[in-house]
């Protein structure tokens, strides 16, 4: 049994009944019968703990063992080339979630260590090329990807591909890089290699390697074992700089990181065989002086002795001439090897030992849950401690009890004495707690974005991490108080929720935000009003219609009912109906200040949306209930009818034809509306079959219209008849003929009308084909001859030959042959055979259709003509001006060449010219050097016909950006840029210019204007003519700004406010003033500033002024009425006080806290206060009448036993008695089952005066003196 589960023996049921006696139950004084309390409520059995018995363990160890294929690779990210995740949120775990989608697309198995000081160190198994694959993947998302180039000639790279890409996909693979080659339409001959700065090497090697073995250059390789290449090398690669420097000749040497013991030279043969001579004797020399040396070095000091990017090394091969052979970073070997001359040995190993002894390391013992309390937010602890010692290097181990300082010796110390100072103050201070909860309860505990644990963070003090959904334990960590807190926090929260239960109900996606309101004022009422239950919407881009209600049942239950009242309160009140009323009238339905439609919205409870001004459509949307929509729509028609004579007519028009006469999409019944001035015209539902159509309008406008619905029905009874033809869609151009030549012939020719598929029809297989042959009969039977007959032409094959000049060949043919597909896809699936590519041959063949193919041959000789008439000219921009030419996304110059059908380039950036020397700003020979000749890289070249080039030209000089200054008053600024700068980047983008306002410091009045001259023209106009606006508004502004002032005493202030601002609200609109209310703290609380226009502020003075003297008539009466009635009076919500406020135009006041109670107050006219006040004293008079009548009928509810008759039913019987209940117990302590109880004083059951029956009148309750047990009532 677990030790630290407490046992709980199950007592003997007969020592329970000896017991009984000893807790002051006398069994002289119990009837036989009767039984104890623990023979009715017996205790719960023992729960037992017993010990797993698992017979199956090592069940399975006598299975034959197979052999492993998989591998291991180990591998360490620094924290300087780790890659900053800015996605780390709380509970996301990146890292892992990354490595897991790894490990299920590769296969490998990845396990990670995340050291304190930031960095990674990765564990890779599984087959061979997974675990490449894996490692690939990890270095990708994980490393810092820097990227390098390596420029190698074009005829290489199918080398470096290999068939099917296959030998670059292994390389990139064993790399761990990206290489980028350069396409076949490509000019360059640059490959790129991003990935890590390891791998990048390694790839750069292989990649040169594969070059220079197919250089046409000369080419050598050197198997020159790997430990004498930094010999080669030399320090800082000194030696390869030397043999490389002005013979054109190239070294491949493999890096460190590469264990290949290969060297390759390639160049021009003269310097390839002087280099190879040159790095072969230095092989011999050294292969025949070299002596080595081991030395044993802790491994913690290898990189003191390597030094920052390899310096440590390089300095001592500098110094002495020694090579020092590091032993990898994965391996845990110790040992390095010095190689070299044997005089200059000890001189070596002096420095090997010198730059490994330059730091000590010191550990400190440090639980690792307060490592990071050590490290601080965002690193402020460690950094505080290690600011003053940059040499000092202080490194946390993940799980691990201890803390490692390396550096110099003394600032190690200093260190060290600090971090044990602050490890001792935090653990003095902090203490942690682990806690056990279900994972699933894990998203809760957090909550939305983090709120609910970063409140209890927050409340209590505490750090608090949650685990991923793989474990179970979170880790509280704080003060002791603050730990304890949360810890109790977190598990009556997890109580709760095992607690409650969730619900789904169904709430359409567009209703949401109805019911959250708005900035969530809503769903805030539904969770005050059911405060123990969760709402969760979904997100808004999911369109999701599941609404999740979370919490105690009987909670969950009642939001799901009142939720759902609210959705079909939500469905009823959308409804919406459109009702077109004439533009000129819509200022009419919105009335002064708005007041018409404001009018309208508040008594039908409808919203009215009407079109925005710029709108064309004068469709007026009503929303709401159906009834108070239809409510609103008639008073909307009424205000139309009221100001204009409408009529409402209605036509007969075969039901057959209302379809063809509302159109696609009602396109051609809209512009029949539109011609006769806007009248209305409703067709009746399709399945309705009435031949009834309504038109409503203005008469003169209905005539019209009626006129041309009957005109186009009779049209359409004589021209009614219809057949379908089909053709290939490719050949309906031809068809139709440039600019709809052949098709209006046959339609002159026969009357018959011909429709070809729409746009929308067209991407349709089945109706792309279709022609449609519309008009009487015998038209119809002619148009369907004639283009059956030209139909029957454009099927018929034909092969045509042509004579096309080979140079030209390529242009036809270049991109995959784009311009050959364009030529077919225009000329009805013209097939264009070029030659083939190294045949010498002119001939051009063309198959399809005669007219196609004619059409096709005429369309190539253009293009030859074109191509002939060529020519390329120079135009010269300086280049800090190309960006501006070329616009966004080159919008410009892409405009200029569809245009003027040219082609235009732009030189590469300005590099600086090698062959100039300028040193220290001194000019050649002493000369000053001026050479007026264009910079290449300010020559645009443009290639066309020669008019279009010049046209071309004159088009991209216009481009050119000039700037113009423009000068406007200082004061203006701020309305010139608008809020945020709104108004300047309008009109920047309106005018396609740029303007630079002087900032606040420069105080200057100049504005400048930088773009094309004709746009900074009309941009500088625009300028001043907003400068003129600004005037006149200024002058407008100073007008309004007319200020005068009314006293009003501070008791009438909240009737000119009016509800929820109302009364000053209307007075604001009515007189377009602005009235500023005093606030508490003024000098004169009565002051009330009205600001407008001089006459306006004096009317709404005067109206001000009314009300006051209206409001100094009104009296105020208190009516005493018993507090009691006062809720019957305010009725549910308010709704009877405010019907007896409404009908007697006053205002009645209930009293206050602090107040008397009984003292009700009417404000208003006397005539009216009295009246009011009658009323209420004989409501009053009938609700007090009520309450006494309540009273009196209540007494007889209650009946009278006497004392001692508690079982009237069966007097001969004692009734069921429990003995030993823990409320009866004696005073004194007893012992239970070995443990010392307290009792407490307990009642006696059989007395009428402690237990009295229900409805007994108190006679007995006076003598009986207070009870023994419980709280008096």
């Amino acid at each position: 049994m677990d030790p630290t589960i407490p046992s709980v023996s199950s007592p003997d049921p007969k020592s329970q009944n000896d017991d009984t006696s000893s807790f002051g139950l006398g069994s002289s004084s119990l009837p036989p019968s009767a039984m104890t309390y623990d023979d009715i409520f017996p205790g719960l059995p023992e729960t037992a703990i017993g010990t797993r018995t698992d017979c199956t363990i090592g069940k399975w160890n006598n299975k034959l063992r197979v052999g492993s294929r998989n591998v291991t690779q180990v591998f360490h990210i620094p924290p300087e080339e780790r890659r900053v995740d800015a996605s780390n949120k709380f509970g996301e775990g990146d890292l892992l979630k990354t490595c897991a989608d790894i490990m299920q697309s590769t296969g490998a198995t990845i396990e990670t260590s995340y050291a304190k000081d930031q960095s990674l160190t990765f564990v890779v198994i599984g087959k061979q090329d997974s675990v490449l694959e894996a490692k690939r993947e990890i270095l990708k998302r994980f490393q810092t990807q820097s990227s390098s180039a390596v420029e190698i000639p074009k005829e290489y790279h199918g080398f470096i591909l290999g068939k099917g890409g296959v030998k670059l996909k292994e390389l990139e693979k064993q790399t761990a890089t990206k290489i980028t080659i350069p396409k076949e339409t490509e000019s360059s001959g640059r490959i790129v290699v991003s990935g890590p700065k390891e791998g990048i090497e390694k790839a750069l090697h292989e990649i040169q390697m594969i070059s220079d073995e197919r250089s046409k250059q000369a080419y050598e390789r050197l198997e020159i074992p790997k430990v004498f290449h930094p010999f080669i090398t030399g320090a800082h690669n000194e030696k390869i700089k030397a043999f490389t420097e002005g013979s054109g000749v190239k070294v491949n040497i493999p890096p460190l990181s590469v264990q290949k013991d290969e060297i390759s030279i390639a160049g021009e043969r003269d310097g390839v065989l002087k280099v190879k001579l040159a790095i072969i004797q230095i092989y011999e020399e050294m292969k025949r002086k070299c002596a080595t040396v081991s030395v044993e070095v802790r491994k913690s000091q290898h990189k003191y002795v390597i030094g920052p990017k390899g310096a440590g090394i390089a300095e001592i091969l500098q110094e002495s001439g020694v090579s020092v052979e590091m032993p990898p970073t994965d391996s845990d070997k110790e040992t390095i090897t010095l190689r070299g001359p044997q005089e200059k040995l000890g001189i070596a190993l002096t420095k090997v030992y010198e730059k490994a002894n330059s730091v000590c390391t010191a550990e400190i013992l440090a639980p690792s849950w307060i490592h990071r309390h050590i490290i601080g937010k965002k690193g402020a602890g460690i950094r505080a401690i290690t600011q003053d010692y940059p040499k000092v290097h202080v490194e946390m181990e993940d799980k691990a009890d201890k803390i490692i300082v390396e550096g110099p010796v003394e600032e190690v110390e200093r260190v060290r004495v600090a971090l044990l100072a602050n490890v001792e103050d935090l653990l003095s201070k902090l203490t942690f707690a682990d806690i056990v909860i279900d994972p699933k309860y894990h998203k809760h505990i957090i909550g939305k974005g983090g709120s609910n644990v970063n409140r209890l963070k927050d409340e209590t003090g505490v750090t608090i991490n949650i685990p991923d959904e793989r474990s179970s334990t979170i880790r509280i960590e704080g003060t002791p108080f603050g730990v304890e807190q949360a810890k109790t926090e977190l598990l009556e929260l997890v109580t709760k929720m095992e607690n409650e239960r969730e619900k789904d109900i169904l709430i359409e996606h567009r209703f949401h935000k109805n019911i959250i309101g708005a900035k969530g004022e809503k769903i805030r009422e539904i969770r005050d009003m059911f405060h123990q239950v969760q709402v969760t919407f979904p997100d808004s881009s999911e369109k999701s219609d599941v609404v999740k209600i979370r919490g105690p049942k009987q909670d969950v239950d009642a939001t799901y009912k009142y939720l759902q009242k609210l959705y079909k309160e939500l469905l009823e009140s959308s409804y919406s109906v459109k009702v077109p009323i004439y533009k000129e009238f819509h200022k009419n339905v919105i009335g002064k200040g708005g007041a018409n439609i404001r009018k309208i919205r508040e008594e039908t409870s409808t919203r009215i949306d009407l079109p925005p001004e710029g709108s064309e459509s004068d469709m007026i949307v009503i929303t709401g209930r159906s009834e108070d929509v239809e409510k609103a729509r008639d008073r909307i028609l009424k205000i139309q009818s009221e100001l204009v004579s409408i009529i409402s007519e209605d036509v007969e028009i075969p039901a057959k034809y209302h379809q063809s006469f509302i159109g696609a999409g009602g396109k051609l019944i809209q512009s029949i509306m539109e011609d006769c001035g806007g009248v209305q015209i409703k067709f009746p539902p399709s399945e309705s079959g009435s031949n009834k159509v309504l038109i409503r309008g203005p008469k003169e406008e209905v005539e019209k219209a009626k006129k041309t619905l009957i005109e186009m029905s009779n049209e359409k009874n004589l021209t009614g008849y219809t057949e379908t033809i089909r053709s290939k869609a490719e050949h309906h151009r031809f068809l139709i003929g440039r600019n709809g030549s052949n098709i209006r012939k046959i339609r002159e020719l026969t009357g018959a009308r011909i429709v070809f598929p729409s746009d929308s029809e067209a991407n349709n297989t089945k109706e792309r084909d279709i022609i449609t042959i519309v008009g009487r009969e015998d038209a119809v039977k002619k148009a369907r001859e004639e283009l059956e007959n030209r139909i029957k032409e454009l099927d018929s094959v034909v092969e045509l030959d042509m004579h096309v000049d080979p140079k030209y060949h390529r242009h036809f043919v270049a991109r995959r042959g784009e311009l050959l597909h364009e030529i077919s896809d225009q000329y009805g699936g013209v097939t264009v055979s070029f030659p083939r590519s190294g045949v010498d041959s002119d001939r051009v063949v063309l198959k399809g259709a005669k007219e196609c193919v004619e059409a096709a041959k005429q369309r190539i000789e253009e293009i030859v003509n074109d191509l002939e008439q060529q020519v390329t000219i120079d135009c010269t921009i300086p280049q800090k001006f190309h960006r501006t030419i070329m616009g966004s996304k080159g919008m410009r110059v892409q405009q200029i060449t569809t245009e003027f059908d040219v082609k235009i380039k732009f030189p590469e950036k300005s590099i600086v010219d090698p062959e100039v020397d300028h040193v220290n700003g001194q000019q050649v020979d002493g000369e000053a050097v001026i050479d007026d000749s264009p910079k290449p890289c300010d020559i645009i070249r443009i290639t066309g016909r020669q008019d279009r080039c010049q046209a071309a030209k004159d088009a991209l000089i216009a481009l050119v950006p000039v700037t113009a200054e423009v000068a406007v008053p200082y004061d203006l600024h701020r309305y010139i840029i608008g809020q945020k700068g709104k108004d300047v980047r309008e009109m920047m983008t309106t005018f396609d210019v740029n303007i630079k306002i002087p900032s606040a410091e420069q105080q200057s009045e100049i504005i400048q204007i930088s773009g094309p001259v004709a746009k900074v023209e009309a941009a500088r106009q625009a300028l001043l003519n907003r400068v003129v606006e600004l005037e006149k508004e200024r002058e407008d502004r100073v007008l309004r700004n007319f200020a005068v002032h009314v006293e009003v005493p501070p008791e009438y202030h909240s009737k000119i406010i009016g509800k929820k601002g109302a009364v000053i609200s209307k007075l604001r609109d009515d007189f377009q003033v602005n009235i500023t209310m005093p606030k508490p703290e003024d000098s004169n609380p009565q002051l009330i500033t009205i600001k407008g226009y001089e006459d306006n502020a004096n009317l709404a003075k005067e109206a001000i002024l009314k009300m006051v003297q209206d409001l100094d008539d009104l009296i105020k009466q208190d009516l005493p009425i018993d507090q009691r009635v006062h809720s019957r009076l305010i009725g549910r919500r308010g709704r009877n006080i405010r019907q007896v406020m409404d009908q007697y135009k006053v205002e009645i006041r209930f009293p206050i806290e602090g107040g008397n109670p009984d003292v009700v107050t009417i404000i208003g006219p006397e005539a009216k206060v009295q009246e009011c006040a009658d009323y209420l004293l004989n409501l009053v008079e009938e609700y007090m009448q009520d309450i006494d009548d309540n009273d009196s009928s209540q007494q007889y509810l209650r009946s009278s036993k006497p004392e001692g008759h508690f079982n009237q039913r069966n007097p001969g019987q004692t009734g069921f008695i429990v003995a030993g209940a823990p409320w009866e117990q004696q005073p004194q302590g007893q012992q239970y089952q070995g443990q010392q109880r307290t009792a407490v004083i307990a009642p006696n059951t059989a007395s009428n005066e402690e237990f009295p029956s229900f409805g007994e009148s108190g006679t007995n309750a006076s003598s009986g003196g207070a009870p023994l047990w419980g709280p008096r009532r």
